[in-house]
């Protein structure tokens, strides 16, 4: 059985460190670098980093973040955020991210999907989804969850798949920053509906959510972030405890 990952995640705005609760209310989490490498020191199997206030002005600032995470990590990282074309890949990938992820570009432009996996390979591309439940229904949302759309999130998932996307990152907008735990019934639902791997995304708040989202959610990664930046939980001990409830993940 393949290994479960765990994955900080570190929402970048202005070049820092950002978390709030269901997508709002923001407040500074630290500088990006420094926490990618405590985070690779102590364990974390890989590393996401959204620029989630993404626009064309401050590409270059997200290009120069990377090169300077690649110099301080040493294992994989994925960055998304405003990208929306080939040559933003190249720059990123060449400054040393090992995978990318693309959101609302994808969703306005599915061919995307397709011309980056052609041009780098289904494995670095993650198609980020965000989505909400709503009258039992789950909705993709775009911008960093301020606009709704009536795609639904299984057939998204699937049209991803189908396109060439390697991993989705399904980030559950009701759950998120609440730390009640992940939407774990979507998330088995999307786990049936793909045959790529699923990261679970929102509502981490203890380990036994870690344990729930792998066992009943069939998620392949769980993705947290204010449990890890807040020093809530050390990965070490969350890994061990996985360990010992059998699900298999790197020590």
């Amino acid at each position: 059985m393949l290994t479960k990952r765990i994955i900080p995640c570190l929402d970048i705005k202005n070049g820092r460190t950002v978390k709030g609760i269901n997508f709002e209310n923001l407040k500074d989490a630290g500088d990006p670098v420094e926490l990618a490498k405590i985070y690779s020191e102590k364990g974390a199997d890989e590393l996401v980093f959204l620029d989630i206030a993404a626009t064309e002005e401050n590409r270059k600032t997200l290009a120069d973040l990377v090169l300077k995470i690649a110099a301080e990590v040493d294992i994989p990282f994925t960055v998304g955020g405003g990208i929306s074309r080939v040559s933003d890949v190249e720059i990123l990938l060449k400054n040393g991210a090992d995978k990318v992820s693309v959101n609302s570009s994808a969703v306005k432009r599915p061919e995307l999907i397709n011309e980056l996996a052609a041009n780098f390979g289904s494995q670095c591309i993650v198609v980020a989804i965000d989505a909400k439940e709503i009258n039992g229904e789950w909705k993709v949302h775009l911008v960093g969850g301020k606009v709704p759309t009536e795609i639904d999130l299984f057939e998204w998932a699937k049209e991803v798949e189908q396109r060439g996307g390697g991993e989705i990152l399904f980030t559950s907008m009701n759950h998120d920053g609440t730390k009640n735990g992940f939407a774990n019934v979507a998330l088995a639902q999307l786990s049936k509906t793909v045959n790529i791997p699923i990261i679970a995304s929102g509502g981490a708040g203890r380990i036994e959510h870690f344990t729930d989202t792998f066992n009943h959610g069939k998620a392949d990664a769980a993705l947290a972030a204010s449990v890890f930046h807040y020093k809530e939980i050390s990965i070490k001990e969350l890994k061990e405890q996985l360990k010992l409830a059998g699900i298999p993940v790197r020590l």
